[in-house]
């Protein structure tokens, strides 16, 4: 779908093999976690798709979950096994990169109950992974070649609570807040894990986020079925927008 101000929602593609997470790319492209396909994919300018994962080591993805693209083009994404089915040969869970070439791809971390969300600081030097399941945030220290310096595994929140709703779609703000979602709404969080507030929208679950708007200042939220939007002090990190031919 595809939402414009004023204008309301239509239909912007189909079919897209339920797609989950979804990005731009440096390009302004579209990049989307399709699960039905088990696959991640670019959609080019011209409308064709560009396969940029579906397996690793010769074992298909799982459910490819969200996705993120990194200043230099390179590609994270996250694969948990989610509600796979026994007719499926299992890959290998976790956190992957693909460089910007499309050439390499690792799995950076693999021990996630479900990893889900992802973000980056705005210097890129920290990478927050939510863990769905645990209900918890994990950040860990970027190395100059991409992958992620293991030894800085921490916990950087915990969202868990009483009120539905866990750590799912996740964004930074451009002094470094992180929002996510969690249990009873979206956490405002400081860059060193400080709850600074939460936005209680009324609904069961925080499925998604993402900053819009002229000024980057509208935090756009989903649950299962329902599309909601506020308005913040602070400019979301801007995702590229297609160059027009």
């Amino acid at each position: 779908m595809k939402y414009v101000p004023g204008q309301g929602a239509s239909v912007a593609q189909e079919p897209v093999n339920r797609s989950n997470g979804l990005t731009r790319d440096l390009q302004g492209r579209l990049v989307a976690c399709e699960r039905t396909t088990r696959r991640v994919v670019r959609r080019e300018l011209d409308g064709s798709t560009t396969v940029i994962a579906n397996s690793f080591q010769g074992r298909q993805l799982n459910i490819p979950n969200d996705v993120i693209v990194k200043s230099d083009g390179a590609i994270y994404f996250s694969d948990p096994l989610g509600a796979v089915t026994e007719q499926w040969d299992l890959g290998y869970p976790g956190v992957y990169r693909v460089s910007s070439d499309l050439g390499i791809m690792t799995l950076l971390a693999n021990d996630f109950v479900f990893p889900n969300g992802l973000a980056f600081s705005p210097d890129e030097s920290v990478l927050y992974i939510t863990d769905f399941r645990r209900g918890i945030i994990r950040a860990f220290d970027v190395a100059p070649n991409g992958t992620l310096a293991k030894q800085t595994d921490r916990i950087f929140a915990d969202l868990r609570g009483s009120e539905p709703g866990g750590p799912d779609g996740m964004k930074v703000d451009t002094v470094g807040n992180v929002y996510c979602g969690g249990s009873g709404g979206i956490y405002i969080l400081d860059p060193k894990g400080k709850k600074l507030g939460r936005i209680v929208h009324g609904r069961p679950e925080t499925t998604n986020i993402a900053f819009g708007g002229d000024d980057w200042k509208t935090l756009y939220f989903t649950n299962w079925n329902y599309l909601g939007g506020v308005r913040v002090k602070i400019a979301g990190i801007p995702v590229p927008v297609a160059k027009k031919t």
